[in-house]
């Protein structure tokens, strides 16, 4: 391929490796390409996980912007709101970098196009001033998708906002939708994030195309609401490419080549018996919530492997202790461990999901919602239990328990915690491993793991679709005037910084 597909992920973990999935999916299937990922630095991207990629693709070019000096450390904060506002930002003061890293790029190999994360959508003037096509990759599925676009048109339907709706929301493609159920980014206003969120789906819709985690048979609801136009009533929208599932695969190890213990102690587990809970990189609890979690594992009697992460810092009971590092025990009942052990396990912290679930001996699967995880539940034919945590996750439970039926859904109490009660896990619990509706969820799972995979089969609609937009992108041009570029980038302020360019290699 004469010139780059660049990719430009954003920090989060969960979209970096989606992202490099993409990059990694397009070289097994146009092996001609050229691919580059441009990384942020600042903050410092995942190093095991891009390593990983060395092994398997290394003709995949990874290029590093170079560190920068934030205003403000708080942005650099765990919490799930910060995180989303502190990624918008961060990207926006990488712009004078990308903009010479572009240019630069460019005198060696044409660059036909720039695919970004979504959360990256303040480079859209830097590459746009370039004259380079410019995709958008949506790391969530189309529902997701479809409401994102959407949100101009709510911004003009409810002008003062919709926290206080009595009925629920109407959007193009998904089930009625419950007012507490949407993003707090699209409901408080009056935070910051919500603007750059606004400003984003506005220019998505001005893109090249869109490019999304999903399979058509997958969403049929909302990519119909998609083509047809209906979320974006007032312009055209771009193509829609559905390239998914894409899905890690490997990483049964961590810092070596030692097969984690968890996928052994499944081995002895009897077959579609274990139900197993993770919540993804950012999702932990209270010690209330933990305890009542773990009572209602205990009363259910079925086996289980639970990943479990210490509460956060600023926990009633873990201030209490003394300990610096305090042990997961000191948050559960007393002697819980002990009664458990044999058929239940816990991990802390991590656990290589993709081979868990892959596993026969995971029945079941209690998700935070995570496109990510929710693709690889479905991918492995694995019914799940939804208890949405923060960001889309909420909109995701209700397209997958209501649209598509392949999930069934916790209760959370009204309060403000929103704690979810040991005798409500417990019902939940047993209603999806041993009832007629669970089984009937297991059926509805498996025929769409078959579908997953005809749709990634040699003229499947994945494969398909991905053909159709390599195509354009080479047929494309993007041949810069790189002398007049250098100081006419469009919303690109401050120093243009150094970068340097490294390929991963084995």
């Amino acid at each position: 391929m004469d010139g780059s597909i660049l990719l430009y992920p954003s920090p989060g973990r969960g979209h970096l490796a989606s992202m490099v999935e993409l990059g990694k999916h397009i070289l097994d299937h146009h092996p001609s390409s050229s691919v580059t990922v441009i990384l942020l630095s600042t903050p410092p991207p995942d190093t095991h996980l891009i390593s990983a990629v060395s092994a398997t693709h290394p003709s995949m070019t990874v290029h590093h912007l170079p560190a920068i000096a934030l205003p403000n450390s708080d942005h650099l904060s765990s919490s799930p709101a910060n995180f989303i506002l502190s990624t918008f930002e961060i990207v926006r003061l990488h712009n004078p970098t990308l903009h010479q890293t572009l240019v630069s790029l460019s005198k060696s190999s044409a660059v036909k196009a720039l695919v970004m994360d979504f959360f990256c959508n303040a480079a859209f003037g830097v590459s746009a001033s370039l004259n380079i096509p410019t995709y958008y990759y949506f790391t969530s599925g189309a529902s997701g998708l479809a409401s994102f676009l959407y949100v101009p048109t709510l911004h003009v339907k409810y002008p003062d906002s919709f926290t206080d709706l009595d009925g629920p929301i109407l959007m193009p493609g998904y089930p009625p939708v419950s007012p507490r159920d949407m993003p707090m980014a699209i409901s408080n206003r009056s935070l910051k994030v919500y603007s750059y969120f606004l400003e984003t789906a506005v220019q998505m819709a001005k893109s090249a195309g869109l490019i999304v985690n999903t399979f058509d048979s997958f969403e049929a609801s909302a990519l119909k609401a998609l083509r047809d136009g209906l979320c974006v009533p007032d312009g055209a929208t771009p193509p829609i490419y559905c390239v998914g599932p894409l899905v890690a695969t490997g990483g049964g190890t961590k810092g070596g080549d030692e097969r984690h213990e968890c996928l052994g102690w499944l081995d002895s587990q009897p077959s579609r018996s274990v139900l197993f809970l993770s919540f993804g990189s950012l999702g932990v609890f209270s010690t209330r919530q933990m305890k009542e979690m773990a009572v209602g594992l205990e009363r259910s009697q079925v086996r289980f492997l639970w990943v479990v992460r210490v509460p956060p810092p600023h926990d009633e009971a873990r201030r209490m202790l003394a300990e610096p590092e305090p042990r997961l025990d000191s948050f559960l009942p007393e002697g819980f461990v002990e009664r458990t052990r044999g058929r239940g396990m816990i991990v802390e912290s991590w656990a290589p999901q993709v081979e868990v679930l892959g596993h026969g001996s995971v029945g079941g699967f209690v998700t935070h919602c995570g496109w990510n995880s929710v693709l690889e539940a479905v991918c492995h034919g694995v019914p799940m239990l939804a208890w949405p945590l923060y960001a889309e996750q909420r909109l995701n439970r209700a397209y997958l328990v209501e649209e598509l039926k392949l999930a069934l859904s916790v209760t959370e109490s009204a309060e403000e915690d929103g704690l979810v009660s040991a005798d409500e896990l417990e019902e939940r619990v047993d209603e999806l491993m041993r009832s007629e509706k669970g089984r009937a969820i297991r059926d509805r799972v498996l025929a769409m793991r078959d579908a997953a995979t005809a749709a990634l089969s040699e003229g499947g609609s994945s494969l398909s679709a991905l053909a159709e937009l390599i195509g354009l992108i080479k047929a494309g041009s993007s041949e810069l005037d790189v002398p007049d570029l250098v100081t006419s980038a469009v919303g690109v302020s401050g120093d243009v910084g150094s970068a340097s360019t490294v390929t991963i290699s084995t």
